[in-house]
């Protein structure tokens, strides 16, 4: 049974949303369900199956990320892809499908009044696909080119991004690319996709979401929709082992032509949002590098002072943009995570000097901590920019979705709830027990491998030369610092850009 407290007005207080999940008895599976009614038009819905790249067998790494394509642009057993869209489109609606480490997540809004059409076109997509020939070769195809063409050729930060979680998580669940490789889809039959798909889509499995003009009558015409899912998994995820640290500095470096030099850098971190130390590295994070702000510290410095390149960010949480925007996809639930700094492509003769910054950057924080007018500011700021975190009707139900997958509140709740309360030496304390690591993974990509491996193992200074005059003496005072950051144990391999995400 659901059940709902009563709408809310729209003007009532983001972070008193209405939360209602349920779940059946022990011998009777079925899908928990979260619902979110607010006043307005638009309903949103979303599917979250506790299902995904984790989960591909050895030799069919992709198989997960395959079979949530043929879900949502493969059309239904009584209707090909392209009816679906003729029928999507004049209600101006959309089934949107991804598949993560842990999670494969589908959603879609549509105005109250085409509820009828869009929720069994929808639901009837999830459970009962088309499965044909023509869109398992094409959706394999679309895959093979995104490993092969996209990340290898023309995204040289996403090539970058996922070198690092494949050095970070090498011989794990997670040390891929959620696409798969490049064996592992060519290995993969249009009958593994419906075994796969017979197996792990359950309603044991699921996490059904609605929010906005949405009533228990709603939850009752999806679950209707997907009556033809199996109740129970045959297979059960199982969260992966923890990855041990590694000590030094160990790089690696994608050799491919190249007119700048992109750069991550990582380690494991032992605590999710599940752990009350999250929420103070969060203003820690914050304070180091929001994505794509100009409240961070390494963007101010590396871009702002020195103009090295476009931006710098850091993460406490793995991070995929949602489209143009500034923030997060909602669901992207792991049950490990990774801290990682984003250095976007500099030039070449500045690598070196830009990879010391930011381990400098890195290593301040660390060492000094914040001050207590730092951390005034940065809460402040993470306050009140974690709002528009769920300024669409989609979002807040997938931040409360996340809340209940990780026994905690919403993110924004959470934040809103915690942060008041949070002290300068609790965030200082948290930054130092997380964010010490015993080494480090760095992943390069880069035109002059060689050359670079070089400069690395000979650890010498790395000065910067500015193009123009006019430095201020407190920065060039930090470079001289920068310049002869230690570089410790360092070790290095290339990897020729072919062989990348190749098996």
């Amino acid at each position: 049974m659901t059940t709902a407290l009563p709408r809310r007005p729209a003007a009532a207080a983001l972070l008193a949303m209405v939360l209602v999940a349920t779940t059946c008895a022990a011998e009777s599976p079925d899908a928990q369900v979260v619902l979110v009614p607010t006043s307005g038009p638009l309903v949103s819905l979303r599917l979250v199956f506790r299902v995904g790249s984790q989960d591909d067998p050895k030799g069919k790494e992709g198989l997960a990320a395959l079979t949530a394509a043929m879900v949502a642009q493969g059309g239904t057993k009584t209707l090909k892809y392209e009816q679906v869209l003729d029928r999507f489109f004049p209600i101006a609606a959309a089934l949107d499908g991804n598949c993560l480490k842990e999670v494969s997540v589908f959603s879609g809004s549509v105005h109250r009044d085409n509820l009828g059409v869009f929720i069994p076109l929808a639901t009837e997509m999830i459970a009962s696909p088309r499965f044909a020939t023509e869109d398992f070769e094409r959706l394999r195809d679309e895959a093979l080119d995104h490993l092969t063409k996209t990340l290898r050729g023309n995204n040289d930060e996403a090539l970058g991004k996922w070198t690092l979680q494949t050095s970070l998580y090498e011989g794990h669940p997670y040390g891929r690319p959620d696409t798969g490789l490049v064996a592992g889809l060519k290995a993969i039959t249009l009958d593994d996709v419906k075994d796969f798909h017979r197996r792990h889509y359950t309603r044991e499995a699921l996490w059904l979401g609605l929010a906005g003009a949405a009533d228990p009558g709603t939850v009752g015409l999806v679950e209707a929709g997907l009556t033809p899912l199996a109740r129970v998994s045959e297979v059960k995820s199982v969260a992966p082992p923890p990855v041990a640290p590694n000590a030094g500095l160990d790089v690696t470096i994608v050799a491919k032509p190249a007119d700048a030099t992109a750069i991550s850098i990582g380690f494991p971190i032992t605590l999710t949002r599940s752990d009350d130390d999250f929420y103070a590295l969060a203003v820690a994070n914050s304070f180091l590098g929001e994505h794509r702000t100009f409240n961070g510290r390494l963007m101010q410095d590396l871009r702002g002072q020195r103009g090295l390149n476009y931006g710098d960010y850091s993460y406490i949480e793995d991070f995929i943009q949602e489209g143009q925007s500034t923030f997060p996809i909602p669901n992207n639930h792991r049950s490990q995570q990774y801290f990682s700094i984003w250095v976007r492509p500099v030039p070449t003769d500045k690598a070196v000097f830009a990879l010391r910054a930011a381990l400098w950057e890195l290593d301040r924080l660390v060492e000094k901590g914040m001050t207590a007018e730092e951390f005034e500011a940065t809460r402040s700021f993470l306050l009140n920019y974690s709002k528009l975190w769920v300024q669409t009707l989609s979002r807040r139900l997938g931040y409360e979705i996340e809340g209940r997958l990780y026994d905690r509140k919403n993110l924004v709740a959470e934040l809103a709830d915690r942060l008041p309360r949070l002290t300068v030496d609790q965030v200082n304390a948290a930054v130092r027990k997380h964010l010490k690591p015993s080494g480090l993974k760095v992943a390069i990509v880069a035109g002059n491998a060689e050359e670079l491996r070089g400069l690395l193992i000979a650890a010498k200074p790395s000065p910067i030369v500015y193009d123009t005059q006019g430095t201020s003496a407190d920065v060039l005072a930090q470079d001289r610092e920068i310049e002869v950051f230690p570089l410790r144990d360092v070790k290095v391999r290339i990897v020729p850009v072919e062989q990348m995400f190749e098996k």
